[in-house]
């Protein structure tokens, strides 16, 4: 395991998961466990994490497969663009997903984290 997050990926994470819904709370708490398995090589900033859940805490996800956390990637002017997805596996984090909408626009964690900003 990786000692610590890449800055985009764990940026991101922060502001997907940054609310007080049960879900989002139990899974922030996994994050200092977290490290990155591997990345997608197109650079679209897809993570896959490993985590050692030994020394973190279940979410309340129910079992399998789930989207734990999703925000779309909508720009200033209204455009959306894509979505960023949060999956976790039987209550643990398991990737971050970025998703573009367009072959016209390019859609990367670093737009990600300009588009999920909150508001001024």
């Amino acid at each position: 395991m990786t000692a610590s997050l890449p800055d985009d990926v764990a940026a991101v994470l922060g502001l997907i998961l940054g609310t007080d819904e049960p879900v989002h709370v139990a899974l922030q708490r996994q994050v200092p466990h977290l490290g990155v398995q591997s990345r997608c090589t197109c650079g679209c900033g897809t993570t896959y994490f490993e985590l050692d859940t030994g020394a973190a805490e279940a979410a309340p996800t129910g079992p399998g497969t789930v989207v734990a956390a999703d925000a779309q990637l909508c720009t200033e002017t209204g455009d959306c663009l894509g979505e960023v997805l949060v999956f976790a596996q039987g209550g643990y984090l398991s990737w971050l997903e970025v998703c573009s909408w367009s072959e016209e626009v390019e859609v990367d964690l670093t737009a990600a984290r300009r588009w999920l900003q909150p508001p001024s």
